[in-house]
């Protein structure tokens, strides 16, 4: 079966399974590194404690529900653990930062996959290719509806950087 392809802004139901991966990759560009993060947030939209931000130097939640997967410098995923994730998790916000002064535009498009488990094949896919200033970009959600849980596609990038993203969701960042 072929994967479903969304738009921008789609939302599917996802069939009920133990982990969804969500993966994000993009063309290797030699001056900048990108970086995928999520956030796992309460009802109000933020962290409940800092450690619900997950990004290369804090891998995994602490309870290791939402976790990073890096696949190389052009692909990183979040694995996320649908049947452990804390009640109070309503939403796992999933972004993409560059660090440096390249832009979602310079870099091109940021093509999306999920898919149940990690390395089975896609449920659904997208491309997100209509960065232009951005540095930081939400890409996907993944939240409760009702008893289901539900994948948007987002796409909606932020000329600051990554550091500006995390304090909007609750993260006490430093500098």
């Amino acid at each position: 079966m072929s994967p479903t392809v969304l738009p921008r802004g789609a939302a599917i139901d996802l069939p009920a399974a133990e982990r969804w991966t969500v993966a994000a990759c993009w063309n290797r560009h030699a001056l900048c590194e990108v970086d995928v993060v999520a956030f796992a947030l309460c009802e109000n939209g933020r962290v409940s404690r800092d450690e619900d931000f997950v990004f290369y130097g804090a891998a995994e939640t602490p309870d290791g529900t939402v976790r990073l997967a890096a696949r190389g410098p052009t692909e990183q995923a979040i694995v996320i653990d649908l049947t452990a994730l804390p009640e109070a998790v309503r939403t796992v916000t999933i972004a993409a930062a560059i660090d440096g002064t390249v832009t979602f535009g310079d870099l091109g498009p940021v093509r999306l996959s999920a898919g149940p488990g990690d390395g089975e094949p896609a449920h659904a896919q997208a491309t997100l290719d209509n960065g232009t200033t951005e540095r930081t970009m939400l890409v996907a959600e993944v939240y409760r509806r009702g008893p289901r849980w539900r994948l948007r596609v987002v796409g909606q990038g932020y000329d600051f950087g990554l550091a500006g993203l995390a304090r909007g969701f609750g993260v006490d960042v430093e500098g």
